[in-house]
Order: structure tokens, then C-alpha cells, then sequence
């Protein structure tokens, strides 16, 4: 059996994913344009989930300031119909240029906008407005996700928003800046694995040296996010790191390798993620699941984000 894309997608079958985030964003996107937009203020304002000051200085928002600031000069009524127009998926410029933002700047956006809104100067929820009983459920079920989780649905939600169409919409150019500095490199070490091109993954993913880690690929290679499709190729998962790991720091824990089959070597790793969006307050539990060739190339990786932390610690089952 030769390992295609498909079969690679199948490695540690039994890594117990948070299945309830899908399922919690899916009925996010059923209800009216008015619930969306109570719940996601209330994501912003009212989870706990107290997103740093410091997250905006990561983020390139020299795009987004331009339609943040016509949106600030409307009157209340065109605010919030803008607002109903992103999440309406509207044809509109302001939607077209909303959807060609990279996911932290459509949370960076959001994040102004709610600010604005506790300042009086962007159009509130009415004071009166009540949830529908669809939207009560969904604020429950997000309430009992833990914080990584209700992050990870902030963001699957804001990143759906804005222009749909089976058109892909060209991400905006990044202007040109001086290149960020890479952190201090530091040694991990990860109890079960030994294997170097899983460790440099990790040691250059954390000093954002993403060239560095996109070589550590096959040509051909593929990484798939959580509840995403794969992005083959150096050059799409290369753009993919510059637009949303920059400030992610990985903290692996443990690790299992599986025998060699055909070249190939599947392993598993468990640990936490923090983001700068909520610091150190709120991590992800992840898994990577890699599969690398006879080169020691990764074949492809996938990462997982876990239903409890207790998978953390649950690599005894393998197949």
C-alpha cells in the first residue's frame, strides 16, 4: 500500500477531536443575523475570555483601518446594517475586502468594533433584545466549551464572515514592513520522541522561522488545520504561517511513534498552544498528527484540536 493524501489523513485514527466545535459554529451560522451579532458581543465582552491589548500589536491592520474608520463615520442605522451585511455574507465592498483579510485581522477587526461599542461609538445590541431559543442553545453550548475551545469557535466564526462565493477571493497584500525578528531559538524536548524533523517543526514554529519550517516538507507535503482541508505545497503552507501563527507558541508535551510501513512514519504528539489573543490564561489542547517519508520529509501533518485535556496523555492507543 503506497500513502496517499487520503490514507495520510487516517494516521491515530482514534484522537479524540472536540467535535462539539463544528457542531457549536454550524448552529452559530442558523440563526438570524441579530442573534449572530448578540452572541459574538457577548463572545467579545462577556466569556471571560479577555483578549490582550498587546494581540493588536502582532497584527497587520493597515488594511482593516480603512473600513474601520468609514464604519466609525456612519451614522448608527448603516453601522449595524454593515455589520447584518457581514454576516449576511452580502455583496458588498466592504464584505468583498473583509473576506480577503487573514483570520487575525478579521479578529483584530471584530475586537475594534466591540471596543467601539462598549465606547458608545459604534451602534450596540439594544438593551431590550432578547436571544431566541436557537440562539440560548448556542450560548450554552459555547459557555460549556472550555476557553480553548470557545476561542477556536471565535475564530472559526469571524473567518466565515463577510463575501460568500465559490469565487476565491485573492488575500489582500501584506504592505511592505521590515521583516519581523525571529524569538530566541530553544531546544524541545518532547518525552517519547526523538525524532529531529519533528522537533525542528517545533523549535522553528516557535522562533517563527517559517522558511525554515516549510522546508522540513516534501515538495508535494500538506498541512491540514483544525476542520480545514489540506494546504499542499511549500509555497500555500508557507503563506498559510505568515498569515496566522505568527505569535502562536507550541508547547508539546509527549509523543508516539508508530513502526515504519512502506517509508513512512506516522507520529503523534499532544501539547497546548498559547495565543496571544487571550494569553497565557487560555490554551489549546492539539495533537500533530506527522507522517514523514523515507527522506524524514513531512509527508503531511495534521493538527488536531482535542476534547479534553486528558487526551493529552492518552497515546497509548495506536493503531
Amino acid at each position: 500500500m503506497s500513502f496517499t493524501l487520503e490514507i495520510a489523513k487516517d494516521i491515530f485514527p482514534n484522537t479524540q477531536v472536540a467535535d462539539a466545535v463544528p457542531v457549536t459554529v454550524e448552529s452559530f451560522n442558523q440563526l438570524s443575523a441579530e442573534d449572530q451579532l448578540a452572541l459574538l458581543w457577548f463572545a467579545y465582552t462577556e466569556m471571560g475570555l479577555t483578549i490582550t491589548p498587546a494581540a493588536m500589536s502582532v497584527v497587520n491592520m493597515v488594511f482593516a483601518e480603512k473600513i474601520l474608520t468609514q464604519i466609525k463615520q456612519m451614522p448608527a442605522e448603516l453601522q449595524t446594517q454593515v455589520m447584518c451585511d457581514l454576516v449576511n455574507h452580502a455583496d458588498t465592498p466592504i464584505c468583498h475586502t473583509y473576506s480577503s483579510f487573514s483570520t487575525n485581522v478579521k479578529l483584530g477587526f471584530w475586537y475594534q468594533l466591540s471596543e467601539w461599542m462598549k465606547q458608545g461609538i459604534i451602534a450596540p445590541i439594544p438593551e431590550r433584545y432578547t436571544l431566541s431559543a436557537s440562539a440560548s442553545q448556542v450560548l450554552q453550548a459555547i459557555r460549556q466549551l472550555d476557553g480553548g475551545q470557545q476561542l477556536t469557535v471565535l475564530q472559526d466564526i469571524v473567518a466565515n464572515m463577510g463575501y460568500s462565493s465559490t469565487q476565491r477571493i485573492a488575500k489582500v497584500k501584506e504592505p511592505v514592513v521590515p521583516p519581523k525578528n525571529l524569538t530566541p531559538r530553544r531546544k524541545v524536548k518532547i518525552k517519547g520522541v526523538e525524532n529531529m524533523t519533528v522537533l525542528s517543526y517545533m523549535e522553528n514554529m516557535n522562533a517563527f522561522d517559517f522558511e525554515a519550517t516549510v522546508a522540513l516538507f516534501a515538495e508535494d507535503g500538506a498541512l491540514q488545520p483544525p476542520y480545514e482541508k489540506p494546504i499542499v505545497g511549500r509555497e500555500n503552507i508557507l503563506a498559510y504561517m505568515r498569515d496566522d501563527c505568527y505569535e502562536l507558541r507550541l508547547i508539546p508535551e509527549r509523543g508516539v511513534s508508530e513502526p515504519t510501513k512502506e517509508g513512512f512514519t506516522p507520529i503523534k504528539v499532544t501539547g497546548k498552544v498559547e495565543t496571544p489573543w487571550f494569553g497565557p490564561s487560555v490554551s489549546i489542547n492539539l495533537a500533530w498528527r506527522f507522517l514523514l517519508n523515507s527522506e524524514g520529509k513531512i509527508f503531511f501533518v495534521a493538527i488536531d484540536l482535542l476534547t479534553s485535556a486528558q487526551e493529552l496523555s492518552n497515546l497509548g492507543l495506536v493503531r
